[in-house]
């Protein structure tokens, strides 16, 4: 695993965990810039890179995502270090931008964390609505705030209506926004608002946490 990436003061009230999607790595520009935001929001932003993400940057080429346990023991292993080094006196959220946050919510009431935050849930692969990755959200019992582009080809406003989801879960919809939340342009909003729109919503759900 790559050194972490740490953002924020390590005396904030609240540590975030942040893990990133399948195609682009815990340095990619959408990661990085949700990270800045949150910490000028005051919290304390961790990123990793998955194991197989750091092999195809240090070899410059793409390779597929771990399995599904690799990737678990990696996010249940970045939150025991964490604790060990902050202590539990931290609120402590996990969650990331795709499939970094659906591992994320595989294991949230496992680990026992304050919050989950999801950045462009996966609730389908593109083009298969029928294939959904929603079974455990309706059992989910750890406070989450998940933040949706509404034409998101992973599962837009309409698709996601349909979906029995926990009540821990809130939806925050991001104004005509696709997987990383960009708007169209005859929309009238632009990529730098909804992004600002999502930070807001996750700084909103951590700061009710306490």
């Amino acid at each position: 695993m790559d050194p972490l990436l740490i953002d924020g003061r390590a005396d904030a009230r609240c540590h975030l965990i942040l893990a990133h999607g399948a195609g682009q790595g815990a340095d990619s520009p959408f990661m990085s810039a949700v990270a800045h935001a949150l910490v000028a929001a005051g919290l304390r932003v961790v990123r990793f890179s998955f194991p197989y993400m750091v092999r195809s940057e240090s070899e410059g080429r793409r390779r597929p995502p771990d399995r599904e346990p690799i990737l678990i023991e990696t996010w249940l292993r970045v939150i025991a270090e964490q604790r060990a080094a902050h202590g539990a006196r931290k609120r402590l959220l996990i969650g990331g931008k795709s499939m970094g946050g659906r591992i994320a919510s595989l294991i949230a009431d496992e680990a026992g964390v304050d919050g989950l935050v999801c950045l462009g849930y996966p609730f389908h692969p593109p083009g298969r609505p029928e294939r959904t990755r929603v079974a455990h959200l309706s059992r989910l019992r750890t406070p989450t705030v998940i933040c949706q582009g509404e034409r998101d080809p992973f599962g837009n406003r309409e698709e996601v209506a349909g979906y029995v989801l926990s009540p821990s879960i809130e939806i925050v919809w991001i104004a005509d926004g696709e997987h990383s939340f960009k708007p169209r342009r005859a929309s009238g909003f632009t990529p730098e608002q909804n992004l600002s729109m999502a930070a807001d919503a996750v700084a909103s759900f951590a700061a009710r946490l306490g």
